[in-house]
């Protein structure tokens, strides 16, 4: 699924969703709650969706469609809109954050699934935890060594929404290798047996309310003991450049639990904050510094993001990330 909702790890990512009518936020010099900074802001008019993330200092416009919105419903956890935009295809938003584009989604959604199964020697049973939109589920099941895919979303809606505005995504949703179960993830690893599974994936929402607890010790610590023999645990982590904090508790905590080995993988995302997103693997027992190579160069379906270039770019730090790690804890 993606990033949802704001942001409590040092940074909090308080962000405003304005659409389609944002005239009574954007308005002109002097007036609306952004006051004179709302100048430039104000030309874009009715047919922009916004979201302004106000305490990173920036926002996120695309213009609409004629149709605008096309969906809206509140769920028993979520408020769920889809916009038709001019350039970037449809839009889906949770609680007014942007979830997913047509034009972009292809890179998160690869980058959630083909690391982790090209690092794993013999992925066979896969776990995604959230994914509501089945786009990662998708790209596990291009593998055809994986033999069984269990994806557990809290929210059915988010699945029923996507099977109907973005049946790409849900292209897969039928295959008889995929099991769609709503409910508690956390619950489920908690009660999962032993080594029963090969890979999980947390595509989860921001580590707020519910989802607090998929980046926390004890839930990395009852994924350590569902892995099987070479288990890989990845979860989405949000942006390097924004989110440093989160990503050290991340690595702190994955160690804590007792994975073997850290690491995160770094990649574009448009349609997010800052555009730069990551996801930070684990493996239970062996060095993550190693994939299967061949067989990603020989990968027997079509990507049009990764590749076997791209895992290895992927896993290079930047020189401010690989010395935030090293810094002491500060908590």
């Amino acid at each position: 699924m993606g990033r949802k909702g704001h942001y409590c790890f040092g940074l909090t990512r308080r962000t405003r969703a304005l659409a389609p009518d944002p005239r009574g936020w954007l308005s002109s010099a002097g007036s609306g709650i952004l006051g004179a900074e709302s100048n430039r802001l104000s030309k874009l008019g009715e047919d922009w969706f916004t979201e302004i993330a106000e305490e990173a200092g920036s926002a996120l416009s695309l213009r609409l469609g004629a149709a605008g919105r096309i969906h809206e419903e509140q769920t028993p956890y979520q408020h769920i809109e889809v916009y038709e935009t001019e350039h970037f295809g449809r839009l889906l938003t949770i609680d007014g954050f942007v979830m997913l584009s047509d034009r972009d989604n292809f890179i998160y959604h690869e980058m959630m699934a083909h690391p982790a199964l090209y690092t794993h020697p013999k992925p066979r049973r896969v776990l995604i935890i959230g994914g509501g939109d089945c786009g990662t589920l998708r790209e596990v099941l291009r593998h055809p060594e994986v033999e069984e895919v269990r994806q557990v979303e809290i929210d059915e809606r988010v699945t029923r929404v996507a099977e109907r505005f973005f049946p790409r995504l849900c292209e897969a949703n039928a295959d008889p290798r995929a099991r769609l179960e709503f409910g508690d993830g956390i619950r489920f690893v908690k009660e999962a047996p032993a080594a029963s599974v090969d890979v999980i994936i947390v595509d989860s929402t921001d580590p707020i309310g519910p989802a607090e607890g998929l980046f926390a010790r004890p839930f990395y610590a009852d994924c350590l003991r569902a892995l099987g023999e070479h288990g890989i645990l990845i979860g989405q982590s949000e942006s390097p450049l924004l989110h440093m904090e989160l990503l050290r508790s991340m690595h702190g905590a994955l160690r804590g639990a007792g994975f073997h080995d850290v690491l995160t993988l770094h990649f574009p995302q448009p349609v997010y904050p800052s555009g730069w997103w990551s996801a930070t693997m684990a493996c239970k027992d062996m060095p993550l510094s190693g994939y299967r190579e061949d067989d990603a160069r020989e990968k027997p379906f079509e990507t049009r993001y990764y590749n076997a270039g791209i895992h290895a770019a992927g896993m290079a730090a930047p020189e401010f990330f690989r010395r935030a790690l090293m810094e002491p804890d500060r908590s």
